[in-house]
């Protein structure tokens, strides 16, 4: 569990006896969240379970049969009742195509590489499932995440999870310092080991359940054959085009490629592998070039959550920044822009940067905030 701000509070930093303080736990069926419920209720708190009927399994993924999420709201039920705590399932369906589903389609359509996971967290979960907590009148929101809240200075921290390799931290960049003032997350400081062990030892159903790989209305990992659906007409045909506009080859669409992709390209017979380097969706146009033609220094931003009390200085910041979920943070100064975005300069080009994703700032394990990138491009280049 994280360690309460204050050695007069409860484990999780409320002022009020568990028995008193009422939590909600986001229960999504799996071993994360359901273990959380079950720590919380373990220590006398007054639990409350809440399951999100998200999607319709045929609508997103094109197939037949019942609600894809039908067996995870079957496992958090089964779970609940065991540890003997209240469920509610909630229809989110609509709010969940209109704010995560329908913005995955068009961030594609525009050449863009989306996170769903982040948009969901942004708007579905630590928004709307927040606000219904709150009317619930609970005094906390608790979720499976790895990842760690740590009491600061100014207030609650977001900070990376115990064990790296399970950290989420990338994908909740966007939590904003109100909503951080309200969430919980009771696993950031075990390892995921130790997690599958307490569902072992308090026998949940669903201790040997598997960790869920793909996005959750991507079952199969194709996100293209989603977007098709989603948009008739999103996969036309263009051409692949070198660095000098030479045309090396054709496509079905620019919605199966992503920047910084080297695998299906479909061109063969160059000097040197060949990656995707831009995307021109207007010309329905594929770029492609060499791997040191990935480099940029230069990413701008938009939509910045910035989580420091202090403003981002108009002089620029030291940040660590990730660019993708995957990558490692590289080194970098963050400068304020207009409208709420801001502008990255890294100390060294990166590959693979690419519009869509997210660019997330640390300062050691503490998360500092993060923003939608945008575009970027090389300082040097001629």
């Amino acid at each position: 569990m994280n360690a309460p701000m204050n050695a007069s509070v409860n484990s999780l930093g409320i002022d009020k006896a568990p028995a008193e303080t009422r939590v909600v736990v986001a229960m999504s069926g799996g071993v994360d969240s359901s273990v959380t419920a079950a720590l919380l209720a373990e220590q006398g708190f007054d639990v409350l379970g809440i399951t999100l009927q998200l999607y319709d399994h045929g609508q997103a993924a094109g197939r037949k049969g019942a609600c894809c999420a039908g067996q995870d709201i079957y496992d958090a039920r089964r779970v609940a009742d065991q540890l003997d705590m209240p469920h509610y399932v909630l229809d989110y369906e609509s709010r969940f195509r209109d704010g995560v589903i329908e913005d995955f389609a068009d961030s594609y359509l525009r050449g863009e590489t989306p996170i769903p996971c982040v948009r969901c967290n942004q708007t579905v979960k630590f928004r709307d499932l927040l606000a219904t907590a709150r009317e619930l009148e609970a005094d906390a929101l608790a979720t499976g995440h790895y990842v760690r809240r740590v009491g600061g200075p100014a207030g609650p921290e977001l900070h990376r999870a115990a064990e790296a390799e399970r950290d989420q931290s990338y994908f909740l960049f966007a939590t904003t310092r109100a909503q951080l003032d309200f969430l919980r997350f009771p696993l950031g400081g075990l390892p995921k080991a130790e997690t599958r062990r307490i569902a072992q030892r308090l026998q949940l159903k669903v201790a040997e359940k598997p960790d869920s790989q793909d996005i959750c209305f991507v079952p199969n990992g194709s996100y293209a054959r989603v977007v098709e659906r989603l948009r008739p007409g999103a996969a036309e045909p263009g051409e692949i085009v070198d660095l000098e506009g030479r045309v090396l080859g054709r496509h079905e669409g620019i919605i199966n490629f992503t920047i910084g992709q080297r695998r299906g390209i479909g061109i063969g017979g160059t000097a040197e592998p060949l990656f995707v380097v831009r995307l021109e969706p207007e010309a329905r146009r594929v770029v492609v070039g060499p791997r040191s033609a990935l480099g940029r220094d230069l990413v701008r931003l938009t939509e910045v959550n910035w989580l420091d009390a202090e403003p981002l200085p108009a002089e620029g910041r030291a940040v660590a920044v990730k660019l993708r979920s995957a990558g490692t943070p590289a080194p970098a100064r963050l400068f304020p822009a207009g409208d709420g975005g801001a502008e990255l300069r890294l100390e060294a080009p990166q590959c693979g940067v690419s519009p869509g994703q997210a660019a997330v700032f640390y300062q050691g394990p503490r998360v500092l905030g993060g923003g939608w990138i945008t575009g970027a491009e090389r300082r040097d280049a001629a």
